[in-house]
């Protein structure tokens, strides 16, 4: 039987669940695989059925694992290898690794741009930008949290195009871009806020990977600014230089 605190602050419940996704972390349980059933989990740990679902239900919310009826709980596919490149296209990654790109728009409004948007616009203080808050997912598990801004002098109307086209690209494409690069990428971590880890479906004190990047036309000029932060367990950066 594996010891655990039963005295101490933390729930039965919470410790199993992260000694389980130390686990497969380490690899113990690779992507893909089934976990030990509940029974087995009960003996190991010493606690209740109940208990165990518990720490099973925490691991899937998540995304470490899925449960399947009458099947079991397995191993969650693996980490997002998430290519950023001077071309970097979030459906195209994803499908590229046979996930299935999904999202939600939060917000869509008119702002006027703070003095770091515009600066990393090249526009003028106050000028006013579209700002879209949306959490995007790779088979229904949220991997990224993003705060985008456009030029809206450029883009008037951008909420009817986007809801027009399937992607982004395409929607930008209709206003001319038919192409566009990654100027700059910036990535550091942080601890995430109690929203953050809320939308994520992450527990706080598990890390996130903050990204800030601009995208600019074929002229060199500046169509989009954004600040995103992804789970750091779920996802993991892959910098193709070429």
């Amino acid at each position: 039987m594996e010891t655990i605190d039963r005295k101490g602050g933390s729930a039965l419940w919470h410790q199993i669940g992260e000694i389980l996704a130390a686990d497969i972390a380490a690899g113990t349980f690779a992507p893909g695989t089934k976990l030990p059933a509940e029974p087995e989990l009960m003996q190991r740990f010493g606690v209740s059925r109940f208990t165990v679902r518990q720490a099973l239900g925490h691991l899937e919310q998540r995304g470490l694992v899925r449960a399947e009826q009458g099947r079991g709980t397995f191993v969650h596919r693996g980490v997002l290898d998430y290519t950023l490149s001077k071309r970097t296209r979030f459906h195209k990654n994803l499908i590229e690794q046979g996930f299935e790109p999904g999202g939600e728009l939060l917000v869509h409004e008119i702002v006027p741009a703070t003095e770091r948007v515009a600066a990393y616009l090249k526009i003028t203080i106050g000028a006013p930008v579209i700002y879209r808050r949306g959490v995007m997912t790779a088979d229904g598990i949220p991997v990224e949290l993003g705060n985008s801004y456009y030029p809206a002098e450029r883009f008037p109307d951008f909420d009817h195009a986007r809801l027009r086209y399937p992607t982004i690209s395409a929607a930008l494409a209709s206003y001319g871009v038919t192409d566009y690069e990654r100027l700059s990428t910036e990535i550091e971590a942080r601890m995430p806020t109690a929203d953050e880890a809320r939308i994520l479906r992450q527990p706080k004190s598990a890390p996130l990977l903050v990204t800030r990047k601009v995208d600019a036309d074929t002229d060199g000029v500046p169509i989009t600014y954004s600040e995103s932060v992804w789970p750091a367990e779920r996802t993991t950066f892959n910098l193709d230089l070429r």
